[in-house]
């Protein structure tokens, strides 16, 4: 088994803080997206990308990993986990089995992430008698519909029902499926390349053109229910939300909670000059603006 380096994977630093990590990751998952990128390789790349931040997003598997790397191992070096994995065996790691379910962000890790933190079956060790715990991560597409996922553990395949609009936390209890008992699958959501929660609200950065934010633009915008089309008032400026109302998570199962909102958050970005028009252009802009601009 080969050493990864996730740090590097990211383009960030081993002293990244936690928004650094979740802007590198954001960045490089719309670059290489497979629904819209034309690099060579693309897909696996956006694989690489997803399992580092699954693996450095978490603390508990971002400290045991970073144990890991002090050790001096580089890319490519052969590394041997202690049999369990890491993550059971004091590194910090996670109390549960961690199971991936649902597509997106959360499958097709490697033989190294899975040797470290585990994948797909009971907890580690011998258990007494009682109930297994383990967690679910599941896209937040099957959270948007709800539906069927279908996971491996102890040696068989199960389809669980998630139910619509599940909150991280829940349980889903499988009678006699654990190891010596009941399942237990604590529902957690999977990392997604394209929006984020925060409650029942699902947030999208939108990256636009400065012409889109000086003069306004209707564009096609991502959500989990499909794309829906978004006016930007003119004269927006960066960081400014604009709110599609219902388009978030549906409420819960209980009702307790009602549906949120996708927040979309605009992003100018400035697009880089492939050809002398688009110089020209640019140096019209500099001079009908001047130096002034900042202070506008």
């Amino acid at each position: 088994m080969q050493f990864k380096d996730y740090y590097d994977t990211l383009g960030v630093e081993p002293s990244a803080g936690e928004a650094e990590i979740k802007t590198a990751y954001r960045r490089l998952a719309r670059k290489y997206h497979p629904d819209v990128s034309k690099e060579p390789g693309a897909e696996e790349k956006f694989k690489a990308v997803n399992e580092a931040y699954e693996a450095l997003r978490d603390p508990q598997k971002r400290a045991a990993y970073d144990q890991l790397r002090a050790r001096g191992y580089r890319p490519g070096d052969d590394v041997q986990p202690p049999p369990g994995g890491f993550g059971g065996n004091g590194y910090g790691g996670a109390d549960f089995e961690e199971i991936f379910a649902g597509g997106g962000a959360g499958g097709g890790f490697s033989d190294f992430f899975e040797s470290l933190f585990g994948r797909g079956g009971a907890q580690r060790g011998p258990q007494p008698r009682g109930d297994t715990r383990a967690k679910l991560a599941v896209s937040l597409e099957t959270v948007h519909e709800g539906g069927s996922v279908r996971i491996a553990v102890n040696n068989k395949t199960l389809d669980v029902r998630v139910p619509k609009g599940i909150r991280p936390g829940q349980v889903i209890r499988l009678a006699g499926q654990g190891t010596h008992g009941d399942l237990l699958l604590e529902i957690e959501y999977a990392a997604n390349p394209q929006f984020e929660v925060d409650g029942r609200n699902v947030i999208y950065v939108l990256p636009i053109a400065p012409w889109e934010a000086a003069l306004g633009a209707t564009v096609s915008v991502p959500t989990l229910g499909g794309a829906v089309e978004l006016k930007i008032p003119p004269n927006s400026e960066a960081g400014r939300k604009l709110r599609l109302r219902g388009r978030g998570l549906p409420s819960d199962p209980t009702g307790k909670q009602p549906p949120g909102d996708q927040i979309v958050e605009l992003e100018v970005l400035a697009p880089r000059i492939h050809d002398d028009a688009q110089r020209a252009a640019y140096e019209r802009m500099r001079e009908a603006f001047g130096d002034d601009w900042r202070r506008a």
